[in-house]
């Protein structure tokens, strides 16, 4: 399907030398709403009433998520990211004449379950269509998917922005009209030096869940934190892992604007976003585009556009396709997909271990993303922030309850110990919190030996600089091989106090004449005497005892 007023051979060279920028490596950040500006608002605070209503964007996404399956949707072929081309094939996914599709189980169930989790109404019947669109890494010339009847419909995603000065967690919903299942397809691997494409056939056929998002978001911001908790539920519940670098959850994103009570615009289609990052930067850059297209006298085009992750500029690839240029026609080689809402709606005879049924499903739903930052908070009086650093990093809130479980600290503290100084360092060294090496008992046992009086605070983070340097090691083992523990003489740790005293004569005046900071600063100097090995409380007991 050819632009209009571009010719084929054109189109077909811009698109190679576009493509390439749809795939930019990238990690999935979400950004905090800030307390004195949102991009979500790209409207001026201060109007005059007789100023016409500003522009204001409106989003929906589709979002294309790989199930989480040994074997591809319709063929036993196996599922592997980076093997080498070509190498994951089968006759099916070749298209072959003469080849049937067999629908893999684990990928309805998958749907099922990421449906049941969205709130979303399960169709007990649902069916497949072939959408036709000829591309190269298209063997067939048509992609099966559930366009007419989907396997689930009608849900909701709850997702939460950080804002305030507070903190103050603001909730937000998504409608979601479906998911769907269908085909991935191949790659086109395009060679600018030596003119060329090569296709790899690996991905065709990789189960895909397609979630169609309603256009209820209104920027960037709220787009990317929307797509970032589906990521979360989808990896809580195994069906997808969500890796967006490697093309496993790949957002596409509608984009309109319009004045408050009018109709909604033309949109455009920025494809195949595969960074929160970029995601809500296309969006906000978009909208903007488009009010600029608007205020100048201009029409938005509904068309296809590509994000520029290295200008920060959406680009057009191509008319939009309507639902006329797919062909939409039922599968043939595919009867309707069943799925029993319990035991009990069985077929007489027919074999439970064959079925897909919604209640078994549902009762192995795991917690939540939503439901664990609110036991977090509830159970560990924790700020809602902090839930949310614990529950974005995988394997963070176990271990933070592994701690709690071998110390006496209480669990404020903590999470200080879990958020800055354990996440500090595998942030440095990009390492997830499996590859610690300092693992929960023994963070416990430091912390314990802060809690008893044994080290200070300033010590204690000493001494976990060197439990990750030298792993294996337990904190009480470092203490007494570098001689760390708090000065427990009282007669020598007086005598420190009054030679910095004696020896700051300036201070202790000023102390004396009502500058009470500077008791600070003497503190510090005793630390300094003393390594870090002291009491801070009683230390500064003593001085004041000394410069009164």
């Amino acid at each position: 399907m050819a632009a209009s007023s571009i010719a084929a051979s054109e189109l077909l060279h811009k698109m190679n030398k576009q493509i390439s920028i749809l795939y930019p490596k990238a990690s999935c950040v979400i950004r905090r709403i800030g307390t004195t500006s949102s991009r979500c608002h790209s409207q001026p605070q201060h109007r005059a009433k007789s100023a016409p209503q500003q522009l204001v964007g409106v989003v929906g996404l589709e979002i294309h998520a790989q199930i989480n399956s040994n074997t591809k949707l319709f063929s036993g072929s196996p599922v592997r990211f980076s093997s080498p081309p070509n190498s994951l094939v089968s006759f099916f996914d070749g298209s072959l004449p003469g080849t049937l599709p067999v629908l893999n189980r684990r990928c309805v169930e998958a749907a099922v379950m990421t449906g049941l989790a969205l709130n979303c109404t399960i169709n007990r019947k649902s069916v497949f269509d072939r959408k036709h669109y000829f591309y190269a890494d298209l063997p067939a010339g048509y992609q099966i998917t559930q366009q007419r009847r989907p396997i689930a419909i009608d849900g909701i995603l709850t997702y939460s922005l950080l804002g305030g000065k507070r903190s103050e967690v603001i909730r937000k919903t998504v409608n979601i009209k479906q998911i769907q299942l269908e085909q991935d397809s191949g790659k086109s691997l395009h060679d600018d030096v030596r003119s060329q494409t090569l296709i790899d056939l690996n991905r065709a056929g990789v189960g895909l869940m397609e979630l169609v998002m309603e256009p209820d978001m209104s920027c960037g911001e709220e787009a990317a934190a929307a797509v970032r908790e589906l990521q979360l539920i989808l990896q809580a519940l195994g069906t997808c892992q969500g890796n967006m670098s490697e093309g496993q959850l790949r957002v596409d994103a509608n984009v309109s604007v319009h004045r408050p009570g009018e109709p909604l615009g033309i949109r455009t289609e920025v494809k195949n976003i595969n960074s929160i990052r970029f995601l809500a930067r296309a969006i906000d850059y978009e909208i903007q585009r488009q009010i600029g297209v608007l205020q100048r006298g201009g029409t938005v085009q509904n068309e296809t556009r590509a994000y520029d992750s290295k200008s920060g500029e959406t680009i057009p690839m191509r008319d939009k396709e309507g639902l006329q240029d797919y062909r939409f026609m039922p599968e043939p080689n595919l009867p309707p997909l069943i799925v029993y809402e319990d035991n009990a709606s069985l077929p007489t005879g027919f074999d439970a271990c064959q079925a897909v049924v919604v209640q078994k499903i549902r009762e192995g739903l795991p917690e939540l993303p939503s439901v664990k930052r609110d036991r977090l908070v509830q159970t560990y009086g924790i700020l809602p922030e902090h839930s949310f650093t614990l529950v974005n990093e995988d394997g963070l809130v176990d271990y933070f309850e592994a701690v709690l479980k071998a110390t006496k600290k209480e669990p404020r503290k903590v999470i200080g110990w879990v958020t800055n100084e354990l996440l500090g360092h595998l942030k440095q060294q990009d390492m997830s919190v499996s590859q610690s090496p300092v693992s929960a008992p023994a963070l416990a046992e430091l912390l314990d030996l802060q809690e008893t009086g044994h080290i200070s605070s300033s010590v204690a983070k000493q001494v976990f600089q060197e439990m990750w340097r030298s792993s294996g090691k337990t904190a009480q083992q470092i203490i007494q091989e570098q001689d760390l523990g708090l000065v427990s003489d009282t007669a020598q740790l007086h005598s420190i106090c009054q030679k910095v005293v004696d020896s700051h004569p300036d201070e202790v005046r000023a102390f004396r004449n009502g500058n009470k900071k500077v008791l600070n600063k003497l503190m510090g100097l005793v630390q300094r005497e003393t390594k870090g090995r002291t009491d801070p409380v009683l230390v500064r007991t003593i001085l004041q005892e000394k410069t009164l």
